[in-house]
């Protein structure tokens, strides 16, 4: 079985394209409510998602480990993170499966920049994206070419192994950090990314941050 979990905090404009287009490429869809305040609910259950509801607003990286731990609890065969705001392609959806298994890796991280479809911000990709690959070297994890890509495929080792624990952002970190953790084998696939609004921006990154410091730390 092949699900894809979708995080979703206040997307009723954009969820129901997103399940419906999804739908088409796996076998189910789990949309995790993040404590929305608008209809996102109604418009994922609507367009034919399974709903799973936080009832306080924790961060998008507690949304996939709930979506982890329902997938685990059903014995999936693959996970495929996706986010809810119609920033990624379907059409990736298929080829980087088939790479996952051609490849017998574990886990697939997507990449904006092993093509040129994607229009990365200026900013984002020559400032924000550089500092981010420097925190993810100074905290030991796997290095990609596009480290804060939100579109991964997990097959069930994977699944089992990365448990996440950092609540907000931080959590691409932490998976890329239990990647090399568990020694699992990995690959990079190109994914198109496409722009609705800027995104984390500085105060988001700093956030991470400190986020990933107390993760380590406080352990």
């Amino acid at each position: 079985m092949f699900i894809a979990i979708v995080p979703a905090y206040n997307e009723e404009k954009r969820i129901a394209q997103v399940v419906s287009d999804l739908l088409k490429s796996v076998d189910s869809v789990i949309v995790v409510d993040d404590k929305s305040r608008d209809n996102t609910i109604g418009e994922a259950t609507q367009s034919g998602a399974m709903v799973l509801q936080h009832k306080i607003n924790l961060g998008q990286g507690a949304a996939l480990e709930t979506g982890h731990e329902y997938a685990r609890s059903i014995g999936v065969d693959y996970v495929l993170h996706f986010d809810g705001d119609g920033q990624f392609c379907v059409e990736d959806i298929a080829p980087a499966l088939e790479k996952l298994k051609e490849s017998k890796a574990d886990i697939l991280f997507g990449s904006r920049f092993l093509d040129n479809r994607s229009k990365v911000p200026f900013l984002k990709k020559y400032f924000l994206l550089p500092i981010g690959r420097f925190i993810n070297k100074l905290f030991g994890v796997v290095s990609l070419k596009d480290s804060q890509n939100g579109f991964r495929i997990l097959n069930r080792n994977a699944l089992e192994k990365i448990k996440i624990t950092q609540n907000g952002m931080a959590h691409a970190t932490e998976i890329m950090g239990l990647t090399r953790k568990h020694n699992l084998n990995y690959v990079e696939f190109p994914v198109k990314v496409i722009y609705h609004e800027y995104g984390q921006g500085i105060g988001g990154g700093l956030k991470i941050v400190k986020d990933l410091f107390l993760g380590k730390f406080l352990k």
